[in-house]
């Protein structure tokens, strides 16, 4: 017993570990939810303890909660916004409905925290309780939910974007230096007329910025916060003041311009905004997914394959087959947007899972929402870190192919037809030799003009 403390709750006591800065309804949670051992993450216990910073500022600005509690409150908050406290959240991610185990996690804390700066000890509920002081103006309906959007605009903000950004302009710098290089294209994975390898590099890139600039957009929707709608949306026990001036102080708090939704029913029963910024971040994922793919192909060989590109070698690749290099980070990128594709499908069936004035399903959307952000940011950092800032091209191997595809007899449509062409892209493929050899040997071009068909250059920009 002695390593024990007795809690008490509405359903009676509880024992608690002496060193727990939870309670009692967290402490039912642990042995209720023996479920997978994963937790929420780092960003949205942050967001929880902006949640109740910001409504501790708005319940001692209003009067309606004690300046000396509500400042412990206050730093209690801050202490588990600087992840101080993290330890102490550790309600599994498949939980009570709603998330109430998860908020009741975050009150308890803070409020044994909150104890302790006003002298008192943890699990005296008597200086500052969890339900009355700490989840004061509050339900889980509106903070779990408010939770994710702040959670989620930050972990954009501040970790996806930035990561997109930076492999954004890798690959806007790798066509630019390699721009010069003429390659053969490929459709349906054969050869196609050439194109240069900094066009084929910068539609890579082209991809990035469609999805960021969606992405930019999108997350303005997570922007709108229902903080002070309570239970079902309608405020009750809240100041009438309270939901604006809580919704100003997280938007002080993160210097993110957060604001009340133009409709708090909506909001509440809703995850609208969660399930269409999922929806954007799962389209990114799949275009880096095809930019990984082409890395793989074109990185290929080094002597059977394409061999075009070159990856760093940043490990060994067989545990049997000595020396041999494997394209590992184009590999982990392609596992993390498949995980991602799961997230957001998660995501999608746990938002239509909502009833009348609430969405139970939480907790889930939360963990899966924040976990594909989390992962596709530190996975494009690493991608690029270690794959694309060191991709090289391999000139040579480059040049080679595109004198020997048979798709250079395109050019020559306007100047024998394409029933001609086609006949010579066959001969010089049964053959053997190449497209200029075979006009060459039918005498079908003189020398001047077949110079200029079979221009390599210009066939990437026949405009010019």
């Amino acid at each position: 017993m002695d390593q024990f403390r007795v809690s008490r709750d509405s359903l009676g006591e509880v024992r608690v570990p002496q060193t727990a800065l939870w309670g009692p309804q967290t402490q039912r949670a642990i042995e209720n939810f023996p479920i997978s051992g994963l937790k929420l993450p780092r960003r949205f216990i942050r967001a929880q303890g902006i949640i109740k910073w910001a409504a501790a500022r708005a319940n001692k600005e209003t009067g309606s909660l004690d300046a000396a509690k509500a400042d412990a409150i206050m730093a209690a908050a801050d202490e588990v916004i600087q992840g101080q406290w993290d330890d102490h959240f550790v309600v599994d991610v498949y939980q009570a409905g709603a998330g109430t185990s998860q908020n009741m996690n975050a009150n308890e804390v803070i409020a044994n925290r909150a104890a302790e700066i006003l002298g008192g000890q943890r699990g005296d509920v008597t200086l500052v309780h969890p339900n009355d002081h700490v989840n004061m103006a509050q339900s889980t309906n509106d903070t779990i939910h408010v939770a994710i959007h702040i959670a989620g605009a930050e972990a954009i903000i501040h970790d996806l974007l930035p990561a997109v950004e930076t492999v954004e302009a890798t690959l806007k710098q790798k066509a630019q230096e390699w721009m010069g290089i003429v390659k053969s294209g490929r459709t349906h994975l054969q050869d196609a007329v050439p194109m240069r390898l900094g066009q084929e590099v910068g539609g890579w890139a082209g991809a990035l910025t469609y999805w960021r600039e969606s992405l930019e957009t999108q997350v303005t929707k997570l922007y709108a916060i229902g903080l002070g709608g309570n239970a079902v949306g309608t405020g009750i026990n809240a100041h009438p003041e309270y939901k604006t001036r809580a919704v100003r102080a997280v938007a002080d708090k993160t210097g993110l311009p957060f604001h009340l939704p133009a409709n708090m029913f909506t909001f509440i029963q809703n995850l609208d905004a969660v399930l269409e910024v999922s929806g954007v971040v799962r389209g990114l994922a799949t275009a880096v997914a095809k930019i990984a793919n082409d890395i793989r192909l074109l990185s290929s060989g080094p002597r059977t394959g394409l061999a075009e590109l070159k990856l760093p070698a940043v490990q060994p690749g067989s545990s049997i087959m000595p020396g041999k290099v494997n394209p590992v980070m184009a590999e982990m990128m392609n596992m993390i947007c498949y995980q991602v594709y799961g997230c957001d499908t998660t995501v999608q069936h746990a938002v239509s899972g909502a009833q009348l004035e609430l969405n139970v399903m939480m907790p889930v959307v939360a963990f899966n929402f924040l976990h594909e952000i989390h992962i596709l940011a530190t996975g494009l950092m690493a991608f690029n870190q270690r794959a694309l800032a060191g991709l090289e091209a391999d000139r040579d191997r480059i040049v080679g192919y595109v004198e020997l595809s048979t798709a250079i007899a395109t050019a020559l449509n306007p100047y024998i037809g394409y029933d001609k062409a086609a006949v010579v892209a066959k001969t010089a493929y049964a053959e053997g030799k190449t497209v200029r050899q075979v006009v060459r040997e039918q005498k079908l071009l003189d020398e001047k003009t077949l110079a200029e068909a079979l221009d390599l250059e210009k066939m990437t920009h026949p405009e010019s």
